[in-house]
């Protein structure tokens, strides 16, 4: 029986030449596999009719737009999951989801390999590969840009000689990977760090410099997870749509870092994740009201390390699950509403309210109707301090150094 390759398609030049090519260096049959995950752009069935004239023997399109946010996008949102302290995973949380589809398409038509265009610098084959190996590791891989040294002017050539329907004469100065939780865009003049963005690398987000009115936004929270908007009910799907929208048009959720790749190098990324940054700005706020102190300085170490773990394409470790059962139960009283400001590139609260709340008025007031009992205060701070004093006076009489 002839094998079959099972291939992460995108429908660009690198993955449509890759189905005749995987063909010819291995004798199996290449079936397509293009996952929706809110990228926008070409229409969907375009990609699947692309990849059988480029020679696909099956081509599979999947509307994942609904599970990403569900299955991805919120864990990473009951997380605060920022890379770095501020990159909140776009591409990292799209590669786990197209993993499990590939695996399942290899299950349902026989595939013996997996393919993807990743190349051997960056982190997605780690992401892709790992991936596969924890969900069905009897599957092999091959990625063509990375073991057959596939570089970008032998696919124009190849695609050129073959005549395949693809479009090779432009090519975008940028890099770019995009989904619905946000936009990644790197290469070009970018790769010089003393660089500025110009305008047209942006395509989420509206200059935050240029005037107009805010938007006040409310969003509604049940266990972690936003429910509504302004009132309206919505899916995790429509929160992030909605709020990419409303924040995106003001400019919030612009990011230029220089980060640290998995395989050792640093990297300049610029970033446009509008509905990612108000939803994490919105949920840290409520989880301040509604998580005991001990629980969520705890929970920002856990969060940090979850955010790696993802980075890293460490989505299907155990670590990763065991952290998950950690999140979800930090998240049973996080539910309320926030109210968020969104101006000039920023997104603001404005206010809070909870019937989970442990903020307590009676207790933080210094007006009339105080219920703080002032005379306990003493006391604590004095056994507070005595681990300090004492170590002092140890110092002291031992002549160490003082501070």
């Amino acid at each position: 029986m002839t094998e079959r390759v099972v291939l992460a398609y995108s429908g660009g030049l690198d993955t449509s030449v890759a189905i005749p090519y995987l063909a010819e260096q291995t004798g199996a049959e290449v079936i397509a596999v293009a996952i929706d995950v809110g990228q926008g752009g070409e229409d969907m069935n375009a990609i699947r009719q692309r990849a059988l004239d480029c020679g696909a023997v099956e081509s599979e399109v999947v509307d994942g737009r609904e599970e990403f946010a569900a299955d991805f996008c919120l864990p990473a949102l009951r997380a605060n999951a920022l890379y770095m302290d501020r990159y909140p995973l776009v591409s990292a949380l799209s590669r786990p989801l197209i993993v499990r589809h590939l695996v399942a398409a290899a299950k349902k038509y026989g595939g013996t390999i997996v393919s993807h265009g990743c190349t051997g610098k960056g982190n997605d084959q780690v992401r892709f590969e790992v991936g596969i190996g924890a969900l069905a590791p009897d599957l092999k891989v091959l990625a063509p840009a990375r073991d057959f040294a596939w570089t970008r002017d032998k696919a124009i050539a190849y695609a050129e000689e073959k005549g395949l329907p693809i479009d090779v004469t432009h090519k975008s100065p940028y890099s770019i990977d995009q989904n619905l939780w946000g936009r990644a865009v790197e290469t070009g003049f970018l790769e010089d760090i003393w660089n500025a963005p110009i305008e047209d690398v942006y395509s989420y987000t509206a200059n935050p410099a240029e005037p107009r009115d805010p938007d006040e936004v409310v969003i509604t929270f049940e266990a972690g997870v936003p429910v509504a908007i302004d009132g309206e009910t919505v899916t995790p799907y429509q929160a992030i749509l909605e709020l990419n929208r409303r924040a995106g048009a003001q400019g919030v959720g612009r990011l230029d870092m220089v980060e640290d790749r998995l395989v050792g190098i640093k990297s300049r990324e610029v970033y446009e994740a509008p509905g990612a940054i108000a939803l994490i700005v919105a949920h840290q706020e409520l989880e301040n009201v509604t998580v005991e102190r001990d629980v969520a300085r705890f929970k920002k170490g856990v969060d940090q390390r979850w955010a790696e773990l993802v980075y890293d394409g460490l989505w299907f470790s155990p670590l990763k699950r065991a952290l998950d059962a950690f999140i979800d139960d930090t998240q049973q009283h996080v539910t309320g509403e926030v109210r968020l400001t969104l101006h000039g590139g920023r997104a603001v609260v404005t206010g809070r309210r909870s019937d989970a709340s442990l903020y307590d008025f009676g207790m933080a007031t210094y007006d009339t109707g105080d219920t703080f009992d002032q005379s306990l205060a003493k006391g604590f701070v004095q056994l507070w301090g005595l681990p300090s004093r004492l170590a002092t006076a140890r110092d002291t009489r031992l002549g160490g150094a003082q501070q």
